[in-house]
């Protein structure tokens, strides 16, 4: 009996250590609520499982291969009020700064295929005043910030790959979103610039670089 006893507590023993790891294992692939991956499956949820960016009656922007700091610095925008989004604000304002960096560290290193869609007819002159600016309205190379290829540097984002219906909105009414409030960033130098362009010209614009990759 005592023989039997002794293996009745050993095989608990080894039956609630194997419960144990189990547990811990499972709590180890399980994503915490409110942790990275219930908040990049939110980001996703509009901004495509790619971070492609959707095309719909309301398009979202392509998040994928965009700067970080450019995520970071747009996000901070949102939760100041600096860019009038309500949607967006309750998104980023219950964000900590390191999921902040985490997110768009993320959709950084994401290089899904441009979308279709953008119309090829205004492409040429889209992409004269991408690398040459209109100097007789005031407009620069696009060039001249976002790089040759279109992929930005640090806080000036990424256009390659844009969703054309994305940047038409953007570029058309800067300003009912951006500049808000009395603190001033890297954004504000594209309102004189966005102003200067006709809605043609944004339109090719718009249609060049959303073909870049």
């Amino acid at each position: 009996m005592a023989t039997l006893g002794l293996c009745f507590a050993v095989l608990t023993s080894i039956l609630a250590t194997a419960l144990c790891q189990s547990a811990r294992a499972q709590e180890r692939k399980a994503p915490a609520v409110g942790g990275f991956e219930s908040k990049l499956e939110y980001c996703k949820t509009c901004h495509g499982l790619s971070g492609q960016g959707y095309l719909g009656y309301f398009p979202m922007p392509r998040l994928a291969g965009q700067q970080p700091e450019y995520i970071e610095a747009q996000l901070r925008a949102f939760i100041e009020r600096r860019r009038s989004n309500p949607v967006m604000f309750n998104v980023a304002h219950v964000l900590s700064p390191s999921m902040i960096s985490a997110l768009a560290n993320h959709f950084y290193h994401l290089n899904p295929p441009p979308s279709d869609g953008a119309p090829r007819r205004a492409v040429a002159l889209g992409k004269q005043i991408f690398e040459e600016g209109l100097p007789e309205s005031n407009v620069p190379a696009c060039s001249a910030c976002h790089g040759e290829d279109g992929h930005g540097q640090h806080e000036i984002p990424r256009l390659a790959g844009q969703l054309y219906p994305y940047m038409v909105g953007q570029l058309t009414g800067w300003s009912k979103e951006r500049g808000q409030g009395t603190a001033v960033d890297t954004s504000a130098i594209m309102a004189p610039t966005a102003h200067n362009l006709t809605r043609s010209q944004v339109e090719a614009v718009a249609a060049y670089v959303s073909n870049l990759r």
